[in-house]
């Protein structure tokens, strides 16, 4: 069922659900999912409503039209999307495949619903793997002693592509101040939940060698600063004594999976509002 979602961020005060809630009414549109939130402390409030488009007297645009002056009137940060319109999503890998088959599957099998235009690497690795799926492979290899070239052709490929957002399947070059902040928060990356207490290389080695109990992963937009952008998902899983470290880079590389799809699928879904540097999920 086609559906526009409705994303709003603005100051808290009495009457905003009431305001929107009777806008939606007046046209006869239809609510099939509402969520609110109320921030207590940054004093902000954040609502999602997804209305039946064929509800509705008009399109997309008359739609945002419409609403705008409800929007001035409570100062919002808003937006509105089109179920129907497909979000591209960009893959960037490096030669660990475990996230990109992962989110390409789930892609093949229709459990994300967006187009892959293009999966770029700096490695030739996974080539045969993602042609296999029909997708165009972009090997951009990066010169340690001059990355520039190597990001200029990066951010050629996505502006070409038109990409909605960047997915960053564990590549493993650390984009550039410029390209984050062009793209900002439609970039999103994942990480073990390690950091920053086992930073550099084998983190799960110098786990083990700490004996911890929970492993984990973390998907977040990325900022010019590495590893701080606003979380968008988490999960752990328990480990014990018992178990290696190739168990527990298996067992991390499950949750990294879990992690990364649940979060690109927030945001493919507009389940996502960013607040500084905080995230309301409403999943």
């Amino acid at each position: 069922m086609r559906t526009f979602r409705l994303v709003i961020a603005c100051p808290d005060r009495v009457g905003i659900v009431s305001k929107v809630s009777n806008f939606l009414a007046t046209y006869n549109g239809w609510i099939t999912e509402a969520s609110h939130h109320s921030d207590a402390q940054s004093g902000w409030f954040f609502m999602r409503h997804e209305i039946r488009a064929d509800s509705l007297p008009f399109d997309i645009e008359g739609l945002r039209q419409a609403f705008a002056p409800i929007a001035r009137e409570f100062s919002m940060e808003w937006r509105i999307t089109d179920s129907a319109q497909k979000k591209r999503v960009v893959l960037m890998a490096s030669r660990e495949s475990h996230c990109l088959a992962d989110l390409l599957h789930r892609w093949h099998s229709d459990e994300l619903d967006c187009d892959i235009p293009c999966v770029i690497s700096n490695h030739n690795d996974l080539r045969g793997m993602v042609e296999w799926h029909g997708i165009p492979f972009c090997h951009v290899p990066v010169d340690a002693q001059d990355k520039q070239p190597a990001f200029a052709e990066v951010e050629r490929l996505v502006k070409v592509h038109e990409a909605d957002v960047i997915v960053l399947a564990r590549y493993m070059q650390i984009l550039p101040p410029q390209l984050c902040a062009e793209f900002s928060q439609r970039v999103i990356n994942i990480h073990h939940s390690f950091l920053p207490s086992f930073v550099g290389a084998r983190p799960y080695h110098q786990a083990s060698l700490r004996g911890v109990k929970l492993i984990g992963a973390t998907s977040h937009y990325v900022t010019e600063e590495l590893d701080a952008g606003p979380i968008i998902e988490q999960d752990v899983v328990r480990v014990s004594h018992r178990d290696s470290v190739e168990e527990m880079v298996r067992l991390g590389k499950d949750v990294e999976k879990m992690v990364l799809s649940r979060g690109l699928r927030y945001h493919l879904e507009d389940r996502v509002l960013v607040h500084d540097n905080k995230t309301v999920v409403f999943d």
